[in-house]
């Protein structure tokens, strides 16, 4: 979700071709909450490019999808019509969507609620949820091990933007559940597990132009990034196989919780 100081929506196509979205694995599991299911109201807040939106749509929901950056939204509306998904795209924040009481059975929010004021998010998932509804909090991040892909774009990044501080991440997010639970959410469950994306040489720059440590610069400094970063893929064995594309290694991370405050 694009907030004052990104500049996402700049980046808009680069995160829509090549931030990988949650795996199929993602949604299965969230069957056994009850979560996904056809004809289910769900809204999700900080859509962005539409990747949680479309992919709860081809399973039946009917899905509204909440960002305060136009350009994320028109490059959901792009999307969803070519997968010839209806999502009600809308812009809004997550503190106050102007959405109806009690509109949705299901609430989601991936990749973005670092980004929210948590307190007043969670209050407003409260209000938007309907009796017994479900809230998931969900991330799905690169993992920076010693000597890897990752850990070494993560230098680089640091080199190009000093102010950034969400590199060394380890993809766990516990510090949601007393928020969560201030705001009256129960039976709060979570899970994770571990799965590697393919990215080819290009792709992968293309992703980091797609991160917050990137598309928070202006245009010529991404572009001195993305020389180097180029410069130091080129140095790596797989770019001498063209074709050849990087195992990221990646974890899913999601909180689930059911609304309290109706009977």
């Amino acid at each position: 979700m694009p907030v004052a100081g990104t500049h996402f929506g700049a980046a808009a196509q680069d995160y829509r071709q090549h931030r990988a979205g949650f795996p199929a694995s993602f949604y299965d599991r969230l069957v056994a909450f009850g979560i996904g299911n056809p004809g289910q109201r769900l809204v999700d807040l900080g859509t962005g490019t539409g990747t949680l939106a479309c992919g709860f749509a081809s399973r039946g929901c009917r899905v509204t999808g909440i960002d305060p950056d136009p350009r994320m939204l028109d490059a959901a509306r792009e999307q969803s019509r070519e997968l010839n998904l209806d999502i009600a795209f809308r812009q809004g924040c997550a503190e106050a969507t102007e959405l109806s009481d009690a509109c949705a059975e299901v609430v989601v929010a991936g990749q973005c609620w670092h980004w929210f004021d948590g307190s007043r998010a969670a209050r407003e998932c409260m209000r938007l949820l309907t009796p017994a509804g479900r809230l998931v909090i969900a991330h799905f991040d690169w993992l920076p091990y010693p000597g890897n892909v990752v850990d070494a774009t993560e230098q680089l990044i640091k080199q190009a933007n000093p102010a950034w501080h969400l590199g060394e991440g380890n993809g766990f997010y516990p510090q949601w559940l007393p928020v969560l639970s201030e705001a009256g959410f129960v039976e709060l469950e979570s899970f994770s597990y571990d799965v590697d994306v393919a990215y080819t040489l290009d792709a992968w720059r293309g992703r980091i132009q797609a991160s917050a440590g990137i598309a928070s610069l202006e245009a010529d400094a991404r572009e001195r990034f993305d020389r180097a970063l180029h410069a130091y893929l080129a140095q790596r064995p797989a770019a001498l196989l063209p074709g050849q594309a990087l195992a990221i290694p990646h974890r899913v991370f999601a909180i689930v919780g059911r609304a309290s405050n109706k009977p």
